[in-house]
């Protein structure tokens, strides 16, 4: 995977506490964000992904009935 740097403006507060937390993890906070961007594009893919399946699922439709004839009628699913 290629990488590229970029440029990111935060709060000096959360600045200070990510620096904590990454020394904490034992790791960068650089990684820190990798991780949780990843994160965040590996759940949008299987949210897209599970879309995808469930439209092409409604699509299809499914076969409520079964198979064979229907023998009975309305009147003796409601019978008392």
């Amino acid at each position: 995977m290629e990488y590229q740097n970029i440029t990111l403006s935060i709060p000096k507060e959360i600045l200070k506490k990510i620096k904590h937390i990454a020394v904490e993890r034992n790791t960068s906070i650089s990684r820190l964000l990798a991780s949780h961007l990843e994160e965040i594009v590996e759940r949008d893919d299987k949210y897209k992904a599970a879309k995808t399946r469930q439209i092409h699922a409604m699509d299809e439709g499914y076969d409520l009935l079964g198979e064979g004839t229907i023998n009975w009628s309305r009147e003796e699913l409601h019978e008392r």
